[in-house]
């Protein structure tokens, strides 16, 4: 017992859980404001409007409104993380089925930010270790395909790794599903297809 009554133990956990569930929706509603507009609209007021809080709230949360623009990005990149981590190395057809979730759930969010990184610094950062996880992703994911003893020389096995960067990239989901309009099993296909030649060892 305290000052102030009976100690409730449960209290504790409740309001835990209270605060994450706050910061969840100030980091949604950080993304879906920036999915809708430019980034210069993400503002501390319109975060805290749509996520229903306090902008006092949402600094006391993030602090001031770059550190809630990296907290937003930061979350979104540990969730690509997560799930593009799951494809084995080896399995092509696994890894494109990887690769489909992603982009039909991610890719959106991929190309907006990429539209923006010329004209922010914040997002040219952001977009820049995207680029980073994607390479190392293809160089795990091809791994038996890009092991040294296939290749003559380095330039050569980079070339190779290109090539799977290029056709796993989110502008090439976006040339095959949105402006081609193919059917998500349509692009899978496609990109087993372009793939194929370049999976191979001797």
């Amino acid at each position: 017992m305290n000052a102030d009554g009976p100690t409730r133990p449960y209290a504790s956990p409740k309001r835990a859980a209270a605060a994450a569930e706050t910061g969840r929706r100030i980091l949604q509603a950080t993304e879906d404001l920036f999915l809708e507009g430019p980034l210069a609209d993400v503002t501390l007021n319109a975060v805290a409007a749509r996520a229903g809080v306090t902008v006092q709230t949402v600094i006391r949360r993030f602090g001031d409104r770059m550190g809630l623009i990296h907290a937003t990005a930061e979350a979104a990149a540990a969730r690509v993380a997560g799930q593009r981590n799951a494809a084995p190395p080896g399995d092509v057809r696994a890894a494109v089925a990887n690769l489909m979730e992603h982009y039909e759930t991610t890719g959106a969010l991929a190309l907006k930010m990429l539209a923006e990184e010329g004209t922010s610094p914040v997002m040219a950062e952001i977009t820049a270790a995207g680029r980073q996880f994607h390479w190392q992703w293809c160089e795990r994911v091809f791994a038996p395909y890009l092991a040294e003893d296939l290749f003559a020389d380095t330039a050569e096995r980079h070339r190779r790794l290109a090539q799977f960067v290029a056709l796993c990239d989110v502008y090439t989901w976006k040339l095959l599903r949105l402006d081609a309009g193919l059917s998500r099993d349509q692009v899978a296909t496609s990109l087993l297809e372009m793939l194929g030649p370049f999976s191979w060892r001797p």
